[in-house]
């Protein structure tokens, strides 16, 4: 066997590879940032929206100025999403209530359709936004789903996550409960 042949297997691991590490590093994000953290100099206002909800009411994001709104992206056909879900809607019973807002947007093509069914499987109780063209993927510049997006009072992006978390951490419950205040 020639020596070109060998390395054909050899190559083929080593690409194999690389798309695998490049996934994962899109799903799960390279560092997970610490919550205690916000984004200092370079807050910026967050970008406005409307989108329908699944109750088919309109619903903009400014339309939560003076409150903290945790704006998640997602899609029903995305593992890590899908994770994350329940830790969500524990974070939502738990805050609802005290100047925050839970927004989710699912960027699935197929609407409420897949996101319906998807939204009472999990027994999701927080706003569920449709966007099946992708119209907040592109304008938060998203990398992959899900991220999430912590917008404070003011209508600042101060926390960008990338990638599934559990929500309920004591961590993030301190995050949570000293922004709200």
């Amino acid at each position: 066997m020639s020596n070109k042949r060998k390395l054909i297997p050899i190559l083929l691991v080593l690409i194999g590879s690389l798309g695998f590490i490049s996934l994962y590093l899109i799903f799960f994000g390279v560092n997970r940032p610490d919550p205690r953290e916000e984004l200092k100099p370079k807050d910026v206002a967050a970008q406005d929206f409307g989108l329908p909800n699944l109750r088919g009411d309109y619903v903009k994001l400014s339309d939560h100025r003076g409150k903290v709104v945790f704006l998640n992206i997602w899609a029903t056909w995305c593992p890590p999403c899908r994770e994350e879900m329940p830790s969500m809607e524990s974070l939502y019973q738990q805050l609802k209530g005290r100047n925050f807002e839970m927004l989710a947007v699912s960027i699935d093509r197929d609407g409420e359709k897949v996101v319906r069914p998807f939204a009472i499987k999990y027994g999701l109780t927080f706003p569920v936004l449709l966007d099946p063209d992708s119209r907040t993927y592109r304008l938060y510049g998203l990398t992959g789903v899900p991220e999430t997006f912590i917008v404070d009072k003011r209508g600042v992006v101060i926390h960008k996550i990338i990638g599934p978390q559990n929500w309920m951490k004591k961590e993030w419950l301190d995050y949570f409960d000293r922004i709200i205040r």
